[in-house]
């Protein structure tokens, strides 16, 4: 095996282990409302959310098309300088990625990823070497742009929708329009899920596209291989049935206090931008969409929005491309310091130390499927909903057992196995 082929395969598995922080990292887009709602158990949500994800991966390559030849300017640098490149993006998004898991904070793992690799190429290729604004192509248009108008534009829509439903059913019996819409977010659910799969999911394919074709096994006008599809497909499902319980219980009960029809409203609104976005090829940030969604439904409802941590969600949000570009800016600085496969061997230890670190760390307060539905702090509130565990009854009812919110948890909730 040459050194060539051995610094391949490392990017590419570092590329499949980038999909999988990105599943679970964005498991709560699709499922955080369905689960805090008590529609679906943690455990059913996130089986179904991986296999939706694990369907949409194959549903349209637009969006892999824009990541592989819309970003670094392919003209001007090739062969071992582009693998190194990609890399060092991929460490600063993943870094990135766990991180903002760890603090339970919904970021953005599109805009991860792009910064990281946008780092890389400036310090390796300096400004001219990022596809900045080509017509319709570049980073200002099909990154930026898409970033501010998501979360303004989900928002919106989510309002509208939420205060309409509550008007049209606001002299129905509110058991029968609790039940009826949980059952409604299962199907609204399912279309994120598949949404997302078709929007990130290529994401990661467009990386290893770009791999490929600076190692000399593709060409840039190839198409897609089906190989790399289905590893992708595969990672990124993997992820999301681990289940990113940090972020779903900071999306879930967080932001806003959700019932079904708001869960409904949500979904429905993040599924039709995700959706339309992937058809022009746009790689949206889901996250934001979806925490647009959902901040919507509270302000159709008149609901208490946190503002607190919506605040620290925009703080991430911002910090995003430019603190992962400067993580792949210095991963690529070390590994061309270091020099050739020494140097790739030194980041990819560097990047397993500090995700072990970050996941110990995260072991001191973990979060899981007994616990997800409890926001720290909370003052105790009657009204408040058990959170529906896996041991619990499947199909959604409009029987709810009731205790007070931020309660401790039962010895079977404590004795659960800590999930991610």
């Amino acid at each position: 095996m040459t050194v060539e082929l051995l610094v391949l395969l490392i990017v590419i598995v570092t590329a499949l282990a980038f999909d999988f922080t990105n599943g679970f990292h964005d498991t709560a887009n699709a499922m955080a409302t369905s689960i805090a709602t008590g529609a679906l158990r943690p455990r059913v949500a996130v089986a179904l959310s991986a296999a939706l994800n694990l369907v949409g991966a194959f549903l349209s390559v637009a969006v892999a098309a824009t990541v592989a030849k819309g970003i670094v300017r392919l003209d001007a640098v090739g062969g071992q300088d582009l693998i190194v490149i990609v890399f060092a993006g991929l460490v600063g998004g993943i870094l990135w990625n766990l991180l903002t898991w760890l603090f339970g904070l919904p970021s953005s793992s599109s805009h991860a990823l792009f910064g990281g690799l946008i780092g890389a190429t400036l310090a390796a290729l300096g400004w001219s070497g990022v596809i900045w604004a080509s017509g319709s192509d570049g980073v200002v248009t099909k990154i930026i742009l898409p970033a501010v108008l998501a979360p303004i534009v989900a928002a919106l829509i989510s309002a509208i929708g939420t205060w309409l439903v509550y008007r049209i059913t606001r002299d129905a019996e509110e058991d029968k329009v609790t039940e009826g819409f949980r059952w409604g977010q299962i199907g609204s659910a399912s279309l994120v899920s598949l949404a997302h799969g078709t929007n990130d999911a290529q994401k990661t394919m467009g990386v290893i596209f770009l791999a490929l074709v600076a190692h000399g096994t593709l060409t840039k006008d190839d198409d897609l291989p089906l190989w790399v599809m289905a590893a992708c497909a595969l990672a990124i499902a993997a992820g999301t049935y681990l289940g990113g319980w940090r972020i779903i219980r900071t999306l879930g009960k967080g932001l806003v206090e959700i019932d079904s029809p708001q869960g409904l409203a949500a979904e429905s609104a993040s599924a039709a931008i995700i959706l339309t976005s992937a058809h022009f090829g746009l790689p949206l940030s889901t996250t934001q969409t979806a925490t647009g969604s959902i901040l919507g439904t509270g302000l159709g409802k008149g609901a208490e929005v946190r503002w607190a941590v919506m605040g620290r969600m925009v703080v991430a949000w911002l910090l995003t491309l430019p603190l992962a570009a400067v993580a792949g800016a210095i991963c690529w600085g070390i590994a061309h310091v270091i020099g050739g496969l020494a140097g790739v061997l030194v980041v990819f230890a560097l990047l397993v130390g500090l995700s072990t670190l970050m996941y110990l760390r995260s072991r001191r307060d973990p979060v899981h499927t007994g616990n997800v539905n409890e926001w720290p702090g909370e003052g105790a509130d009657p009204s408040a909903v058990t959170p529906v565990t896996d041991d619990q009854a499947a199909p959604p009812t409009s029987d709810r057992t009731v205790r007070p919110a931020g309660g401790r948890t039962t010895s079977a909730d404590s004795n659960r196995s800590a999930q991610v």
